[in-house]
C-alpha cells in the first residue's frame, strides 16, 4: 500500500433545495490511501450515492472540496470518470442492445482496452452464447454482472462501486469479493457501499459509517468491533454474587440448571472480560463461551440501542429532516354589524295565456 491517496475530500458537503434545507452531506472528511479495499456503509438515503456522486462529478459540492486520483472533482469531472471504474445503484442498460454490444460500447467511451473482461465473465459465469442475447431479456442478477464486467473490464486503477452485489446470489456475491481482493492485491483502489455488513466485515481493510449525511465512524474493521461488548455464557457451580457490580458488565441474567449448577449470561466490555473471568471461578467455573462483537453489531450501535431487549432499532431518516415552517395564524377581524335586510315582496310571475287551438 503506498501513501498516496486515491481520494481525498474537506469539509464535503451538499445541500438540496432553494434555500439548503436538505441537508444530504455535511463536513464529511475521507482520506483512502491507494491499494486500499474501503468500504462505506449505511443505510437508504444516510448520503452513501451522493457522496458517490460528488466524487465522479455528477453532482457539484455545496461546500468543501474533493480530490480522485489526485484530480479536482469539479474542475476535472471528465479525466476522473476515464480513470475510474464506476458501478451505480440501480444499474440499468440499452434493452435494445445485446450484452457484447453494449460492453463494447462502454469500453469504447472509456478509451481504454478490454483487459480482464474475460477473468471477469469466468468468475460471474458469463458465456459468450449470453452475451450475444439482447439485454431485454436478462434478469436483473445477470445485468448486475453485465454491469460489474463494463467496471472492472479495462483494470481501472481505482474501482467506484454503489452496491455491487446487488441482485446478485450469494454465490455470485463471494466470486465478485474475490476479484476485488484480487483487484487490490494487484495494487488498485476499491471504493463501495454495501448494505452486506458481512461483505464489508469480511473483506475492507477500513471502514466509514454515515448517518443523515454525517460521518459518524471511521477506523479499520477490527478497531470498531474491538470496542463493543462481549456476550459471555457460563456455567458455575455455586450461585455467583456481586456480579453486578462490576464495572463494564451489563444486563446479568441467572438460571438453575438442575444439578449442573448456574447458567450466567451478560454482556461485557473487553476491559472487563479478565475481572469478570475471575469472579466466575470463584463460584467454581464449568463452561465459558465468550462471542465477539461483529461489524453488524458495532454498525447498529451506531443507529440505535442495537442491545436493547425488544429488538428494535431506531434508524435514522434518509436525509436531515427539513424544517418545517408553521404558518402564521391568520388575525381575527372583528365582524362587521350588518342592517337588518328589508323584506321585499315577492313579484308574481304573470298567468301564461293558453293558445287556443
Amino acid at each position: 500500500m503506498t501513501n498516496s491517496l486515491a481520494i481525498q475530500t474537506r469539509s464535503l458537503t451538499k445541500h438540496y433545495g432553494r434555500t439548503g434545507e436538505i441537508k444530504a452531506l455535511s463536513s464529511i472528511d475521507l482520506e483512502i490511501k491507494e491499494g486500499e479495499l474501503f468500504g462505506f456503509l449505511g443505510p437508504n438515503g444516510a448520503g452513501k450515492s451522493t457522496t458517490i456522486r460528488t466524487l465522479l462529478g455528477f453532482l457539484h459540492p455545496t461546500a468543501g472540496s474533493a480530490s480522485v486520483l489526485g484530480l479536482d472533482v469539479v474542475k476535472d469531472s471528465v479525466e476522473i470518470r476515464r480513470r475510474v471504474g464506476y458501478l451505480p445503484s440501480g444499474f440499468a442498460v440499452y434493452d435494445y442492445m445485446s450484452g457484447r454490444e453494449y460492453l463494447d460500447h462502454m469500453r469504447a467511451l472509456s478509451g481504454r482496452p478490454s483487459l480482464l473482461r474475460h477473468r471477469v465473465m469466468e468468475a460471474l459465469e458469463l458465456s459468450e452464447a449470453i452475451l450475444k442475447r439482447p439485454v431485454r431479456d436478462y434478469s436483473r442478477g445477470m445485468r448486475q454482472k453485465i454491469g460489474v464486467v463494463q467496471a472492472l473490464e479495462t483494470d481501472p486503477e481505482l474501482l467506484i462501486l454503489d452496491e455491487p452485489s446487488e441482485g446478485l446470489d450469494p454465490l455470485m456475491q463471494r466470486s465478485l469479493q474475490e476479484l476485488l481482493l484480487e483487484r487490490v492485491a494487484a495494487g488498485r483502489t476499491v471504493f463501495f457501499s454495501s448494505h452486506l455488513i458481512s461483505e464489508v466485515e469480511r473483506i475492507c481493510n477500513r471502514v466509514a459509517i454515515v448517518r443523515g449525511g454525517k460521518l459518524v465512524a471511521l477506523e479499520t474493521v477490527e478497531s470498531l468491533v474491538r470496542f463493543q461488548r462481549r456476550r459471555v455464557d457460563a456455567l458455575v457451580a455455586r450461585k455467583p454474587t456481586r456480579l453486578t457490580s462490576l464495572a463494564g458488565v451489563f444486563g446479568v441474567k441467572v438460571a438453575q440448571e438442575g444439578k449442573n449448577g448456574y447458567r450466567i449470561s451478560c454482556e461485557a466490555e473487553s476491559a472487563a472480560v479478565p475481572k469478570l473471568i475471575a469472579r466466575l471461578q470463584t463460584s467454581g467455573l464449568r463452561d465459558l463461551l465468550i462471542e465477539a462483537a461483529s461489524l453488524e453489531e458495532a454498525f447498529m450501535s451506531y443507529y440505535g440501542d442495537a442491545r436493547h431487549s425488544s429488538g428494535a432499532v431506531q434508524v435514522f431518516p434518509e436525509v436531515a429532516e427539513v424544517k418545517k415552517v408553521r404558518p402564521k395564524a391568520a388575525t381575527k377581524r372583528p365582524a362587521a354589524k350588518r342592517a337588518p335586510a328589508k323584506r321585499v315582496p315577492a313579484k308574481k310571475s304573470p298567468a301564461k295565456k293558453r293558445s287556443s287551438r
